[in-house]
This record gives structure tokens, C-alpha cells and sequence, in this order.
């Protein structure tokens, strides 16, 4: 993918250098520190547009893995064998620890950390269905210890859930068509929360409708791009390997076999970038505040974080060629509320979808960059509030919960 991206005055390969060379090596040191790798999440929520009950493509995919001390090692080992019950048991269980379970380990350390963490938190209108933190289901997540790769969550209940966010939910082109599940051609629409906007083309869709679209591809992209790098490519009882799965990639993208449309995805992928990093240059103010401090409990690992958090935005700041948000929403006031409130609605919706998800570590990341995206969307639309913050004191116009902040940095991460 080379050359310019529609809808913005930059190109790829300025992307490119900016991003490999300059931002991305600060920002992935500032997300292995303390504050940005725990990230609190429930994932129990039921899904709220259907009942079905979906699961990886393993049993027992997005749930804690069994304790390995209750596992005979001969069974784990394959040395013994046991009634074939016992060995398919055992075998699934293992397999949904190495692919589908969520670490949800901490030092005690941590806890009693991250348990002042919550005082510092802000509740504020989002584009997002924000979990309740003090729910007694949510639980802070080591985002080092699950990384987002191939979990085998596949065929047609990971595809429903993509096939919903398009079809349902997205302000989308008539031409651009999703199959419900891999492999079949049909075309389905199902009834919950469909939406008459999406009957149009690009030809005749405003810019933040097809902004919207893009969005929603980029993050897709993005998605498909992490399981196809973090793919499982190797999997003995001695070893688990993974690796690029070149393959699984050019089904995706290579534009031959998708027909054109996947270097689009790609370029929306960019597009994401571009909209993420120009919410980083905007939120500038809220961090420069003097009061505000990245709290773990160590004040001069705390303030060396927020240092090195100020220089990767005012990196993000001087980048040349931003994204030039003063085209959304500026015409006629009333049709400009009206949609941004569509869009507002629109975007709460797709985070609801992630709660459908079955696979646990499917679900976490999906949370986490939905939330991520979201902020960045509340960061745009709040920028007369951003400029009125106060340089002391708080900030009541605008706030940004640790939650959003969090889930801010490492959605830009994975980008």
C-alpha cells in the first residue's frame, strides 16, 4: 500500500516513517509500564442481541484454564494413556489455556495498587457502553500476559459478530457486502438494530458517514493484521510456536484474491491511524495539567511516565500532515447535532456487540480498542471543552477516566 489516503492531505509512506522511526518505540515502552499494562474489564456481561451461547472453536475456549495440578502430567504429556474421555478432557483443557484464557494474575502488590487507581477515575458521557468498574464481575487484566493473537475463534460466530457491526450498525455502502459466515456468498441482514442509512453508496455518502465506514474497516484491518502476525504455527506438547501466518494475511488483503478490496482495508487501516493520532495532539492540555498524575503509588516512577507520556503527544502534535477534523459536522447546527448524535449512538452499539464475543481474549481486546476508538471520538467532539480546561484545578468540562485512558494508548498501540 503507497501513496496518498482519501479524505486526508497525507500519504503512507509519511505514516510509515513518522510511525516506525519516531512514536511507535516511545509509546511501547510508556505501554509495559504499570499504569497502562492492567486494564480492568468484565468479561461476563451477557450479550445483549441474542441469546445463542457462542464459543471459541475449542471447548472452553473464554474460560479460566483448568489448574494444572489437577491435570495428570501423563495425560498432558501423552506418555500414559488414559480412558479417551479422560484424554479428550484433558487435551481441551489445555488447549483453551495455551489459546483462549485470559491471565487474570496479579502480585498483591499490584492489587492493592490499582485498588486506589478507582478514585481517580472520572464517569463521563462516551461514545462507549463502559463497564462498571465496581461490578464484582469486572477484574484488572494483565495486558502483558494476553497478548492479542490467533485463539482459534472462528467460523460462523466470530463472523456473525463482524457481520453485525457492518450491517447493523455501520453507516455503509450498499456495494461494499459482508458474507454472514466464511466461504458462502450469501448476503444477510438480521433484524435487530438495522439501520436505513446504510442503503447508499460512497458516491453519495458525507464525509463523516463514509469517515464512520472507514473507521470501523480500519479497526478490522487491524484486528486481522494481529492474528495473522500472532498466528499459531506450531502446537506439540514440547512447544507452541508462534509466527506470520503469510497465508492467512493474503487471504485478507493480497488484492488479487480480495478482489481489490483489500488494499482499501489497509488504507482505512491508515485512515484509523491518522484519526487517532490527531486526537492524541488535541488531549494535549488535559495531561499538561500539573495536578494530573498517572498514579500507581510510586511517585517517581509516576512522574517519569507522565514525562515521557507528554513528549510522545507533543510528538503526536508536530506531526506535519493531521487530519483535518474542521469538515465534520460543519454545516447546518441542527443536522450537525442531529448526526453526531447518530454517531454517538451508533458507535455505543458496536460496544455493546463485544460482549457477544465467545472467545475471552477475543473479547478483552475487542473491549479494549472499541473503548480506545470511542475515546478518540469523544476527544474530536469535545474540542471547545479541551481549550477551557483550567491549568490548575479540575476539569470539569472535559474528563477522561483511567479506564478510557488506558484503553486510549493501547488501541493507538495496536495501530
Amino acid at each position: 500500500v503507497t501513496g496518498h489516503l482519501d479524505d486526508c492531505t497525507c500519504d503512507v509512506e509519511t505514516i510509515d516513517a513518522f510511525n516506525n522511526y519516531k512514536l511507535f518505540p516511545r509509546l511501547n515502552e510508556l505501554l509495559e509500564s504499570d499504569y497502562f499494562r492492567y486494564y480492568k474489564v468484565n468479561l461476563k456481561k451477557p450479550c445483549p442481541f441474542w441469546s445463542d451461547s457462542s464459543h471459541c472453536g475449542i471447548r472452553d475456549c473464554a474460560v479460566q484454564p483448568c489448574p494444572s495440578e489437577e491435570v495428570p502430567d501423563g495425560i498432558r504429556s501423552g506418555s500414559y494413556k488414559y480412558s479417551e474421555e479422560a484424554n479428550n478432557l484433558a487435551e481441551e483443557c489445555e488447549e483453551a489455556k495455551r489459546l483462549g484464557a485470559v491471565d487474570g494474575s496479579l502480585s498483591k502488590e499490584t492489587q492493592e495498587a490499582v485498588l486506589q487507581w478507582t478514585q481517580h477515575d472520572d464517569s463521563s458521557d462516551s461514545f462507549c457502553e463502559a463497564d462498571d468498574i465496581y461490578s464484582p464481575d469486572a477484574e484488572y487484566v494483565d495486558l502483558l500476559l494476553n497478548p492479542e493473537r490467533y485463539t482459534g475463534y472462528k467460523g460462523p460466530d466470530a463472523w456473525k459478530i463482524w457481520n453485525s457491526i457492518y450491517e447493523e450498525n455501520c453507516f455503509k455502502p450498499q456495494n461494499v457486502k459482508r458474507p454472514l459466515t466464511s466461504g458462502r456468498g450469501e448476503f444477510k441482514i438480521h433484524p435487530v438494530l438495522s439501520v436505513s442509512s446504510m442503503f447508499v453508496y460512497f458516491s453519495g455518502v458525507c464525509v463523516e458517514k463514509r469517515a464512520f465506514y472507514r473507521l470501523i474497516s480500519g479497526l478490522h484491518a487491524s484486528i486481522n493484521i494481529h492474528l495473522s502476525a500472532r498466528y499459531l504455527l506450531q502446537d506439540t506438547w514440547s512447544e507452541k510456536k508462534w509466527g506470520p501466518n503469510v497465508t492467512e494475511f493474503q487471504q485478507r488483503f493480497d488484492e488479487i484474491i480480495t478482489r481489490g478490496e483489500g488494499p482499501r482495508r489497509l488504507k482505512n487501516l491508515y485512515f484509523l491511524y491518522l484519526i487517532e493520532l490527531r486526537a492524541l495532539s488535541k488531549v494535549l492540555p488535559f495531561f499538561e495539567r500539573p495536578g494530573f498524575q498517572l498514579y500507581t503509588g510510586n511517585p517517581s516512577h509516576d512522574e517519569e511516565m507522565k514525562n515521557q507520556l507528554l513528549e510522545i503527544l507533543q510528538l503526536a502534535k508536530s506531526f506535519p500532515l493531521h487530519f483535518d477534523e474542521n469538515s465534520f459536522f460543519a454545516g447546518n447546527p441542527k443536522e450537525a447535532a442531529k448526526l453526531k448524535e447518530e454517531f454517538r449512538l451508533h458507535f455505543k452499539n458496536i460496544s455493546k456487540i463485544m460482549d457477544c464475543v465467545g472467545c475471552f481474549k477475543c473479547r478483552l481486546w475487542g473491549k479494549l480498542q472499541t473503548q480506545g476508538l470511542g475515546t478518540v471520538l469523544k476527544i474530536l467532539f469535545s474540542e471547545n471543552l479541551i481549550e477551557k480546561i483550567p491549568e490548575s484545578g479540575p476539569s470539569y468540562g472535559f474528563q477522561l477516566s483511567r479506564q478510557e485512558i488506558v484503553a486510549l494508548f493501547n488501541a493507538f498501540g495496536r495501530l
